[in-house]
């Protein structure tokens, strides 16, 4: 065996901070440097200071703790007691967003709200940094959604929905990094340091900014590591190989077909050891339906090839 062999493309190259569990490590290590980095990005984001975020699970890794991966979404509390879930989409789904995105600010509130007579809760903010269009017409930078009626009114704004589009700011490459708000920086830095076209313009981003330094520092050690590049190509791989075979599928059958594809790319996937939040959110069938094909295959293993 050569031992030599490696799936990284080149000595330098760096994981793609825009597939799932790479952002989320990104903010979620136990380090001072990813600590800084999430308080740079949400005080972008926010627009203010954010002095202290402690990162907390919104739903258990399977994964041993040892492991860079995380495979729940970003959950943090503000030292206020406000809360945040952060989380990112790389490509567009076929369900409704909007509603994925409101349901997920509902619970967040839901268990952010105190007990007793006073209805007492502090803001939730459900951050979705979007790497397509979230509506076709809107390009906006970033779209932030509060409960309002037709005449701008507000309740309390305890709910915040807020949509960052990748696609929009990255047409600012090349701008001078001077001219940039913190947010277009963060927006350019996710879009562009995997690209080894853009070291330089990258660089100069993250000199100009100690969260995204601190960020672009926790990706390098990351990709430095085999393991993260195993996943990061069986994870692309399996979701091209889906994404072909649904397109190619005929309408003819389509729900019962589309089930029976489902758990099929289900069961191929868990084979492959990918976690089952990632097939979930790929196959589109519920987590509970992939967590009971796990158990069928640890029960009745399939024989080996």
């Amino acid at each position: 065996m050569n031992e030599n062999k490696t799936l990284r493309p080149s000595p330098t190259a760096l994981l793609n901070p825009r597939l799932d569990w790479n952002f989320k490590a990104m903010f979620t290590q136990e380090t001072e440097g990813s600590q800084i980095a999430l308080k740079s990005f949400l005080s972008s984001v926010l627009g203010r200071t954010i002095k202290k975020a402690i990162v907390t699970a919104n739903e258990p890794p399977v994964d041993a703790p040892s492991q860079m991966q995380m495979t729940f979404d970003v959950s943090v509390k503000f030292d206020d007691g406000e809360k945040a879930s952060i989380e990112m989409q790389g490509q567009a789904r076929k369900y409704d967003y909007a509603v994925r995105s409101e349901i997920h600010a509902v619970r967040l509130l839901n268990n952010n709200a105190k007990k007793g007579s006073k209805w007492k809760a502090t803001k939730v903010y459900q951050i979705s940094v979007l790497n397509f269009h979230y509506k076709k017409g809107d390009k906006s930078e970033m779209s932030w959604y509060t409960m309002r009626d037709g005449k701008g009114n507000g309740l309390a704004d305890r709910l915040n929905v807020i949509f960052i589009d990748l696609l929009t700011i990255k047409k600012l490459v090349g701008t001078p990094v001077e001219m940039l708000t913190p947010l277009q920086k963060w927006g350019l830095y996710l879009s562009y340091v995997d690209d080894e076209s853009k070291v330089e313009y990258v660089d100069k981003i993250a000199d100009s900014e100690g969260g995204i330094m601190e960020a672009k520092a926790v990706i390098e050690r990351m990709s430095e590591e085999e393991s993260n590049w195993f996943r990061e190509f069986s994870r692309d791989t399996a979701i091209r190989d889906y994404n072909s075979d649904m397109e190619a599928a005929t309408e003819e059958g389509l729900a019962q077909g589309r089930q029976e594809k489902a758990i099929e790319d289900a069961r191929n996937f868990l084979n492959e050891g990918i976690a089952p939040e990632v097939i979930s959110r790929c196959v589109g069938l519920p987590l509970e339906q992939v967590l009971e094909l796990q158990k069928e295959l640890i029960a009745h293993p399939s024989p080996a090839n």
